[in-house]
């Protein structure tokens, strides 16, 4: 079994500066900060109006879903959802940054006698559609995100229903997926007991970079289990900066840093000694496994 290594990133704010729903607003002329704020009082509205309770952090696709078919968003399907990830503009380094990590693995001798490799993941509660269509699709090993079911309206799709939701706490479910393998081998159930050295990427080989307070079940799972998780902050914005000092001071992150990627910046070099790091520990646990099983074989007694 190879031994893997996976980056899990989270996406709005982590990998771009802003939420990936700014090319829509723009399309259709809606003011994005009024639509949020609608979207922020709903959970509100439906408990006193209905007495329901809704997930604070998915009800903005049912919004979505009112404004595609109400025509204030008229025509908004999938498709056209992959293309609004086209222009998506991502912090400085990436995509290029996914590009160098797989090589300084891949090109390392020893790294590749123990079958050791990187994958980038993507886990977002934003829209799966959206990344799908940005140009980091293709750098990445898998993408989890929130996905509408197209209904048919006079012969127009549009997004009708909702399919697939991802939140700040079920991220972690995204997670045991990546580390069961769930991913690669859909026949496996997340929630069966599998032994550790079955998983397919161990929790401590992973490493889950994210923004802020709201990843914090996601940066528990990973480092309570011995994996490695950085916070970054945009430049210059020093509130963005307290809350994830204040998550260092937590110990629910190993490092942070601003949201610069570029070869040489403080992020890019934490996440390469990070990498290689995880990559030497995995050499050295193969190589005592290895000792092990050859100082394990019988041998003749001397006469």
């Amino acid at each position: 079994m190879a031994n893997i290594i996976a980056v899990v990133w989270d996406f709005d704010k982590t990998l771009l500066n802003g939420y990936m729903q700014e090319p829509i607003f723009e399309y259709y002329g809606i003011d994005e900060k009024n639509f949020w704020t609608e979207v922020g009082a709903l959970p509100a509205k439906y408990m006193r109006e209905q007495g329901v309770r809704v997930n604070p952090e998915t009800i903005y696709l049912n919004q979505f879903i009112r404004d595609a078919r109400d025509g204030r968003m008229q025509g908004l399907n999938n498709e056209k959802l992959k293309s609004f990830g086209k222009e998506l503009k991502f912090y400085p380094g990436i995509p290029e940054l996914f590009t160098k990590t797989k090589e300084f693995v891949d090109q390392n001798e020893k790294f590749r006698e123990y079958g050791i490799k990187l994958e980038h993941y993507i886990v977002s509660t934003g829209m799966a559609a959206i990344i799908q269509g940005s140009k980091i699709a293709e750098y990445v090993d898998g993408i989890w995100g929130c996905e509408f079911i197209e209904g048919n309206e006079n012969g127009e799709r549009r997004i009708a229903e909702i399919g697939y939701t991802v939140d700040n706490t079920t991220k972690t479910r995204a997670i045991f997926e990546i580390n069961k393998g769930v991913n690669k081998h859909p026949e496996i159930d997340v929630n069966i007991a599998m032994p550790e050295d079955a998983r397919r990427v161990k929790l401590k080989n992973m490493i889950y970079i994210a923004d802020g307070p709201s990843d914090i079940p996601a940066f528990s799972v990973v480092r309570g289990n011995g994996g490695s998780t950085y916070a970054i902050y945009p430049k210059g914005d020093i509130n963005a900066f307290k809350q994830v000092d204040i998550l260092h001071k937590n110990e629910r992150i190993d490092g942070y840093s601003e949201a610069d990627y570029r070869e040489g910046s403080q992020t890019y070099l934490w996440i390469m000694n990070r990498i290689g790091s995880i990559a030497e520990k995995i050499c050295e646990d193969e190589l005592s496994k290895l000792n092990f099983d050859t100082s394990s074989v019988p041998k003749h007694l001397n006469a």
